[in-house]
């Protein structure tokens, strides 16, 4: 883990309730693709949220904060780091947590999931797997409630036009007017179109409850739960 102090250089509203914070490191910022820093707002105080820029930009931090609500756990992040902004101070970053990042070492194809605001942890991945020119097949499904809170479609399909072994599947759980993508829950999507994980690398990013019911319909699936990556496997049974 690495303590940083992190200028914040815009705070930008994605949609209704999503917020681009882009930070400035005083020193070059060390993480891997996947792994989450956390924004210290106390000793005792920290709020973790995934680092949506790939490793490369070490000195430009992008994070992707889903914050409704006064009194949420991420709206009061959002206002300290607003604070930042208008008084020209610092934020305090702690960078590289996480243990559920990218494994280059594995020749297996991948899946990646989002849901929600997940979408920051694995755009992180896909970005730094076009970087280096993977030649696997990737899979990015990325699951929200309405069409609206895919903020950034456009830019996940230029960036599976990029190569022709990455494809994005965007999955909208209640679709209105004229979707005419994947319908209902993203990990039943994935289940639809792949008739048995057992090949897959798997790398999945939202809410709790959710990643705990993707994990156990996936290995009923044929995943294999060696080869399936979540930083919330820490926190659920």
């Amino acid at each position: 883990m690495q303590t940083l102090q992190a200028d914040v250089l815009s705070i930008s509203p994605l949609t209704e309730f999503v917020y681009k914070v882009i930070l400035k490191p005083n020193a070059a910022a060390q993480f891997e693709a996947g792994q989450y820093c956390q924004l210290v707002l106390a000793e005792k105080d920290k709020r973790a949220f995934s680092i949506a820029s790939r490793p490369s930009q070490q000195h430009e931090i992008e994070l992707h904060i889903g914050a409704s609500g006064a009194d949420s756990y991420a709206m009061q992040a959002l206002e300290h780091l607003k604070e930042h902004l208008a008084n020209g101070t610092q934020a305090t970053l702690e960078v590289g947590l996480g243990v559920s990042q990218l494994r280059l070492d594995c020749d297996r194809p991948l899946v990646l999931l989002a849901g929600g605001t997940g979408f920051s942890y694995v755009k992180s991945m896909a970005d730094h797997l076009a970087e280096v020119g993977c030649d696997r097949p990737v899979f990015f499904y990325w699951g929200v409630k309405h069409e609206d809170a895919l903020y950034a479609k456009e830019e996940m399909e230029a960036w599976a036009a990029s190569n022709p072994h990455f494809t994005f599947i965007p999955v909208v759980e209640q679709p209105q007017g004229g979707w005419r993508g994947h319908t209902g829950l993203v990990h039943q999507a994935v289940m639809k179109d792949i008739v048995s994980l057992e090949p897959y690398a798997i790398y999945m990013a939202g809410r709790f409850d959710m990643i705990g019911a993707v994990r156990d319909d996936f290995i009923e699936h044929g995943a294999l739960r060696e080869h399936m990556y979540a930083d919330a496997f820490a926190f659920i049974k």
